[in-house]
């Protein structure tokens, strides 16, 4: 029998966010008390808070918004990838032996285990022509256990540019810590944000059934 597990982490007012950006913000806008027989909270926060989807908008001018995006490439099958080591970047030596057969879309574990509430400044990500090994494979989407698949100092985002280059899809800040390689099914619908660069994801991978 299949079971979900989910890959999305906690929001709140201490998740953590890129250095200056929009944090989690809460308020309670009624109660249940006197004449109010219900609660209703309200939310602001950066669409790149948690785990969330990258539209081609957030590193390309005139690139296609969140809502423009097909939903097919969020849902279906994937493989996870222990991809941790010792360098800084993912290089295509680290995980090419576990691209065989691979499927559209991939998730790939940099590091051992990060804290929601904290930046993980330095944190390991991908090299570009990791990327580029991805999309000859046919990957159409890439998801990665921290804020960005380039690192946080980057100006240029040469992996982002490789992905857009490729008309691929991007996850961010999943959890996959505890989460064993192999094969899935991965949902991870993006909200439906009409003209913006992100939207965030409820991430959950469905283990195969075996017969």
């Amino acid at each position: 029998m299949s079971r979900l597990i989910d890959i999305t982490p906690p929001l709140r007012s201490s998740s953590a966010v890129f250095p200056g950006d929009a944090r989690f913000e809460l308020r309670q806008t009624f109660s249940i008390g006197p004449g109010c027989p219900v609660n209703v909270a309200a939310f602001s926060m950066s669409v790149h808070c948690g785990a969330h989807a990258d539209a081609p908008l957030h590193y390309a001018k005139e690139g296609a918004t969140i809502d423009q995006l097909a939903l097919e490439d969020y849902i279906g099958p994937a493989r996870v990838i222990d991809a941790r080591g010792a360098g800084p970047l993912v290089e295509p030596q680290d995980i090419e032996a576990a691209l065989a057969d691979v499927p559209q879309r991939l998730l790939l574990r940099c590091e051992e285990s990060l804290d929601p509430d904290v930046w993980p400044e330095g944190f390991r990500t991908l090299a570009p022509e990791t990327v580029e090994l991805l999309a000859s494979r046919g990957v159409r989407l890439v998801g990665v256990d921290v804020p960005s698949v380039d690192p946080d100092t980057s100006k240029d985002l040469p992996s982002h540019m490789t992905v857009f280059r490729h008309d691929m899809r991007i996850l961010e800040n999943l959890v996959l810590a505890g989460v064993e390689p192999g094969d899935y099914e991965l949902i991870a619908l993006p909200i439906r944000l009409e003209g913006l660069d992100a939207a965030p994801v409820r991430a959950v991978l469905r283990t195969l059934a075996r017969d």
